[in-house]
């Protein structure tokens, strides 16, 4: 008797006819002869047999021999049944056979690889050898698929031909066949793309190219691109029915190339009825219907936005240069024309907006055409930025006695457009610059038709662009609203302390410094009147708080001056300066430039300002010896106690004074501070960078407000440099580091 660790050592011979019976069997079952399907005790010995056979100790193992058995075996079934069984039948019948041997064969694979498991687990990963299903699947590759595969391509563009035609085929055949030129490559797609789609994509563009001859001879363009857009939906069809999804945008570029490029594209440029024209005569049914066959392929896209991008730009710089002649044939710029040539740019942006929703389904690329070609013309007009040209048509539809006369409902959604339009804005911090700029003096003016509009277009904007692009404007807000409670503060004050009784009405705002935006505080010498009021003010500021500093900022104060003249009193609106400087006639009846300007002690310019308000403008408060329309240090002042006017109440305005560059050069001061804190912030993260990449990532994180120039960047770069926030690598002076 064998002891239970001991085992009959099997000869090689013995075993292989054990598992080459099974091995028949299995190929009698597929080949459909009559056999009794396997049971788990046959499977269990022929799994057994193969285990035992390349366990034994050598000679006696046998693991290469079953390994070289295996293919021979499949070599033998494909030789002597597989491939006889192609022999007299050719295109569908062919195809069948295929279909059905490859399903055997696979099923034939399984079975055989868990027969020779052992060798799949411990055998193969050993030697480095192919696995077992690369063998079985590479020994159909080699005696049937390279014998076949020219008869089997063409056979199935046959059938992809005959379904153009209108007949009805086995889609399912011809999926499961050219699953053959994947799944024999085990995934691969190298078979499927050299020996079959290659050539189909060629027929595809032969068979479409006859088809669009006969077409555009045959059908009006209307007809022509509908039947372009059905037939490019049958394509489509097609491939996701028996095509591998891969083919889908070959094919259909193919398709797209013959009927929309070669010919269509003669259609598309027609003068009579091409893309522009549908565009300039606002055709929105037909631009839909002309540029949805475009669809099916990126090409085709690129092609009718570019096309939409050039019409929009033409459109957009033909405006401009209208308004750049409006503007030259006048000395000045003229507010009423600025404000239509604005009207006109968000219409067109809304229009061609619609456009992208409407005719070209919302496409990222008619998205990016649009924002590039208002892009092109934000320079403006006469030198002003769309940008500024904005944000002036805002103020002027949002402040008392604007141009614009228009509902409330009108207003919120002209706001709500240029919102919108700011988007395609390169300039967007300029836009914010000059809108804080006219919202400062809306507030402080008292200008706002109606406050909720500019709450409105705030929330508009921060939805829009985020918190900190309105966070200083919601602050301005914030302010003016506690300047009136403390308004109502200081008047209880003031009956209350008999002290603080002043005798005039006193009205102060107080603003937090850094949100509004900056402006000139002058030494100016108040008159007696006027400094007990600020002294007033000041204690009563002091009782509220004591850790801040007031700031008086007398350019922006006015004052209602009541004018004794013999004719009769007048009230004058002027502004603080303007009062200082008459309230001086109540002590003088006569002074010269000079000592009106050492008295208030104020700069020459602002003095001629006000001087000139006061003595050569409207209203002639002043007489001015010599009497011309220039000041000069040696003009004498009087007071004009002859002057009258029918009105009782007069405002005198200042000079205007164009403060857009003062504006220009905060902006720029913001640009490179926002410059510097982001090449800080990438130098931190990154710590050594090189200069291209690093001007490219500030570009794009800057991108979003304003688009930085290069130089500046790189100015700035050499600024933190000296500042010892970077440094450079010695070895490469195109590198820097960061300095921590």
């Amino acid at each position: 008797m064998l002891a239970m660790n001991e085992r009959k050592t099997i000869h090689f011979e013995e075993g292989w006819a054990f598992i080459q019976k099974g091995m028949t069997k299995l190929k009698n079952i597929l080949e459909g002869l009559p056999e009794p399907p396997f049971n788990q005790e046959e499977y269990m010995l022929l799994y057994t047999m193969v285990y035992n056979m390349c366990t034994q100790k050598p000679p006696d193992d046998h693991a290469n021999e079953l390994y070289d058995k295996y293919r021979e075996f499949f070599e033998e079934y494909i030789t002597l049944t597989v491939l006889p069984s192609f022999r007299d039948k050719h295109e569908v019948f062919m195809l069948r056979e295929l279909d059905k041997r490859w399903a055997n064969h696979k099923i034939m694979v399984r079975w055989l690889s868990h027969f020779f498991n052992y060798l799949e687990r411990i055998f193969i990963p050993r030697r480095a050898l192919r696995p077992l299903k690369e063998v079985g699947y590479s020994c159909f590759h080699d005696l049937i698929y390279l014998e076949l595969n020219t008869k089997v391509r063409d056979a199935v563009i046959s059938l992809i031909h005959q379904e153009r035609e209108g007949e009805q085929i086995d889609r399912t055949l011809v999926k499961n066949v050219l699953d053959i030129f994947v799944e024999i490559w085990m995934g691969r797609m190298d078979l499927y793309e050299n020996d079959f789609e290659a050539a189909m994509l060629k027929d595809s563009a032969a068979y479409y190219s006859q088809k669009a001859s006969e077409w555009i001879s045959k059908y009006s363009w209307p007809d022509y691109l509908l039947k372009a857009e059905e037939w490019l939906r049958r394509e489509k069809d097609i491939v996701s029915h028996y095509l591998h999804s891969s083919s889908e945008p070959k094919l259909l570029e193919k398709v797209q190339h013959e009927l929309l490029f070669v010919y269509g594209t003669q259609l598309f440029e027609n003068e009579h009825f091409g893309f522009h024209i549908l565009l300039r005569d606002d055709k929105v049914e037909d631009l839909s219907r002309m540029s949805r066959p475009y669809f099916y392929a990126r090409p085709g896209l690129i092609l009718v936005s570019n096309v939409f991008k050039q019409h929009v730009t033409a459109e957009g710089m033909a405006l401009v240069k209208q308004a750049e002649d409006a503007a030259s044939n006048t000395a000045k710029k003229d507010v009423a024309d600025l404000q239509v040539f604005v009207r006109k740019f968000i219409e067109i942006h809304d229009k061609y907006l619609a456009y992208v929703y409407g005719c070209f389904q919302n496409h990222f690329l008619f998205h990016k055409a649009l924002k590039e070609s208002f892009e092109v013309f934000n320079k403006g007009v006469a030198g002003s930025s769309i940008a500024e040209l904005l944000a002036t048509f805002c103020d002027n539809i949002m402040k008392k006695g604007g141009s614009e006369k228009l509902s409330d409902e009108a207003i919120e959604e002209t706001l709500e457009k240029v919102v919108k339009l700011l988007a395609f804005i390169r300039d967007k911090d300029m836009f914010a610059e000059f809108y804080r700029k006219k919202l400062a003096c809306r507030l402080l003016f008292d200008k706002s038709a109606n406050d909720d509009h500019d709450r409105f277009m705030l929330t508009e904007l921060k939805q829009q662009y985020g918190r900190h692009f309105t966070s200083k404007m919601e602050r301005m807000l914030t302010d003016v609203t506690l300047a009136k409670e403390n308004q109502t503060s200081f008047e209880k004050y003031q009956c209350d302390n008999a002290h603080a009784n002043l005798g005039i009405d006193l009205t102060v705002t107080t603003l937090t410094t850094g949100f509004w935006p900056s402006y000139k505080s002058f030494n100016l010498n108040l008159p007696a009147e006027m400094v007990n009021c600020v002294k007033v003010f000041e204690e009563f500021y002091h009782t509220k708080t004591k850790h801040r500093k007031l700031t008086w900022i007398y350019s922006l104060g006015s004052c209602t001056v009541s004018g004794k003249f013999e004719p009769k009193s007048i009230d004058l609106i002027v502004t603080t300066h303007q009062a200082s400087a008459l309230l001086l006639f109540n002590s003088s009846d006569r002074l010269s430039f000079s000592e009106i300007k050492t008295q208030l002690n104020l700069s020459d310019d602002d003095v001629v300002r006000l001087l000139y308000s006061l003595s050569c403008a409207k209203y002639k408060i002043l007489n001015k010896e010599p009497s011309t329309k220039t000041l000069s240090p040696t003009d004498y002042f009087e007071f004009n106690s002859k002057f009258t006017d029918k009105m009782r109440r007069i405002k005198i305005p200042l000079p205007p004074v164009d403060e857009r560059m003062k504006v220009i050069e905060d902006i720029d001061k913001d640009r490179r501070y926002a410059i510097d804190a982001s090449i800080v912030r990438i130098m931190k993260s990154r710590k050594m960078l090189g200069y291209q990449q690093l001007v490219m990532e500030c570009v794009e994180q800057l991108s979003h407000m304003f688009k930085p120039d290069v130089k500046a960047i790189k100015k700035q770069i050499e600024d933190l440099i000296v500042r010892d926030y970077l440094e450079r690598e010695k070895d490469n002076p195109n590198m820097f580091m960061y300095v921590s």
